[in-house]
């Protein structure tokens, strides 16, 4: 008897940050700059939080870390604000901005099959299309899940899947669906959707660590496809 094939992906989910780009800094400068605007004070993002951090939670994170208190919502909206307003000049002069191995030519390839393509990231929606538009890449994705969705990588990730089934006519089939991301984080949001993850090792993780925190599939990049499709 002849084998049934796997069914068809109907959509795949992409990371941004250390997945399709590398903005070369761009992001914490822009926070630096905020931070040093509103409240003079020197932060520096990275040694206050990790990566996959949701941006809001970001925000808060820095701010109680250099002044000390939670902020107010008033100054999360200010310092949310000033970081969006320098972000996109910050990305478009980043000397370290870079499109990832083989991105362009997948996202390509995944479009002309047919495929429906989201993002799922922790950047507020607003600085997901101002890291995306230097490279050009925010035409492959119809809809996407975003820090400003939710805190939280799991829920923000499951809106994404929500927003596909809006675009695609019908709810997406969870099985059929798989999300591609460069941290363990990543990786637990995806699984917490109820979709599977290939992990991608051009971040800061390894594909060997990236399979330890669970990912169903990893690669070096883009280059060795994408073994879930």
């Amino acid at each position: 008897m002849a084998r049934m094939s796997e069914p068809r992906t109907q959509a795949v989910l992409f990371d941004i940050d250390g997945t399709l780009i590398e903005s070369g800094g761009a992001s914490d400068r822009a926070w630096h700059r905020a931070f040093e605007e509103l409240h003079g004070v020197d932060v520096q993002i990275s040694k206050v939080t990790g990566k996959g951090v949701p941006d809001p939670a970001v925000g808060r994170q820095a701010f109680a870390a250099v002044i000390g208190r939670e902020p107010s919502d008033a100054e999360m909206a200010k310092l949310m604000a000033r970081r969006l307003k320098y972000l996109p000049e910050e990305v478009e002069r980043s000397p370290g901005y870079t499109v990832l191995p083989n991105v362009e030519e997948t996202l390509d390839e995944l479009i002309d099959g047919g495929y429906l393509l989201g993002v799922t990231t922790g950047n507020v929606e607003a600085a997901a299309h101002i890291k995306l538009a230097r490279a050009n890449l925010n035409r492959f994705f119809s809809f996407g899940g975003y820090g400003s969705d939710s805190p939280d990588r799991t829920e923000l990730t499951k809106r994404a899947l929500e927003r596909g089934g809006v675009v695609f006519g019908s709810e997406l089939d969870r099985s059929r669906c798989f999300s591609v991301g460069d941290t363990p984080r990543d990786v637990d949001a995806g699984h917490g959707a109820g979709i599977r993850v290939t992990g991608v090792a051009t971040g800061k993780f390894t594909t060997e660590q990236l399979l330890h925190a669970g990912a169903d599939a990893a690669v070096e990049s883009l280059r060795d496809g994408l073994p879930l499709l």
